[in-house]
């Protein structure tokens, strides 16, 4: 049964753990790419590196492409009620919770898919 990781560190541990952590990283750039907003992690990436480059990309969205932000957010299919209940006021923590939730979102495509 999926069960929805608590933060973005757990989130990382279970894709290494089920050794899907290549595929959540292939499924983030593609969704990325399908946004036309390249975001070319290598599956070598250290896990810290890989939540930053994410959460640093969605920072510059946010701040200066926000049309392409909302696209991907569509594209990735993050449920637009848990964007809604963020709270906007600082960036930085805000570009970390909307990281938090396109991971969450691209590991329950890449867990149901190699589930099912």
């Amino acid at each position: 049964m999926y069960n929805p990781p608590a933060n973005i560190d757990v989130l990382i541990s279970q894709a290494e753990e089920e050794n899907l952590y290549f595929k959540l990283i292939e499924q983030t750039n593609k969704d990325f790419a399908l946004a036309n907003e390249s975001l070319d992690v290598p599956t070598s990436i250290f896990p810290f590196d890989f939540k930053n480059r994410v959460q640093e990309k969605i920072y510059f969205l946010i701040q200066h492409k926000f049309a392409e932000y909302l696209n991907l957010l569509y594209i990735v299919d993050v449920p637009e009620k848990e964007v809604k209940s963020l709270n906007g006021n600082d960036l930085v923590e805000l570009s970390e919770q909307v990281a938090f939730l396109v991971l969450k979102r691209e590991w329950q495509k890449v867990w149901f898919r190699n589930k099912y």
